[in-house]
């Protein structure tokens, strides 16, 4: 089976990494990263296709520059999710993580998602975008499940 992981910097990418750790070599891995994550990919311990995709916004990036980061990152994810048909795209919600699921749910691909363990009591903003729509939603916090009752405390990650 096919897996697409979207890694992105520090926790989420350690969180990522150790995930697939955890399932073994009897997946096929492709990763999704944002361009200017090199430090990411050298943590690969899995081979598997990278692609690399924009960031769609920066911590004070303005409306119309998140909106065509956002366009221009979907058009990239797109190519990956064409290129590597995954069964599934997995995140813990670095931002390439919301228009490359978004995409993989119209295409019909499983979207799971894995709120980040830095978030104990509030979803992040991506965890906000994504509880709508994944298949699977899981938080590494029971105070979080309590929350959101669609989500799933499986514990954590790291």
């Amino acid at each position: 089976m096919k897996l697409l992981i979207v890694l992105g910097s520090g926790g989420h990418t350690t969180e990522m990494l150790r995930l697939v750790d955890l399932l073994g070599p009897r997946y096929e891995y492709s990763y999704l990263v944002a361009v200017d994550d090199a430090l990411s990919v050298q943590k690969i311990k899995v081979p598997g296709p990278v692609y690399r995709v924009m960031r769609p916004r920066w911590k004070r990036s303005g409306l119309l520059e998140v909106v065509m980061r956002t366009l221009v990152s979907a058009m990239q994810a797109l190519v990956a999710l064409v290129r590597t048909t995954p069964r599934a795209i997995i995140s813990t919600g670095p931002g390439p993580a919301v228009p490359a699921s978004l995409l993989a749910k119209l295409l019909g691909i499983k979207v799971i998602y894995i709120e980040t363990g830095s978030r104990v009591f509030e979803l992040s903003t991506s965890g906000r975008i994504l509880y709508r729509f994944a298949d699977l939603f899981f938080v590494q916090w029971p105070e979080l499940q309590r929350k959101y009752p669609r989500a799933i405390y499986a514990g954590r990650l790291c």
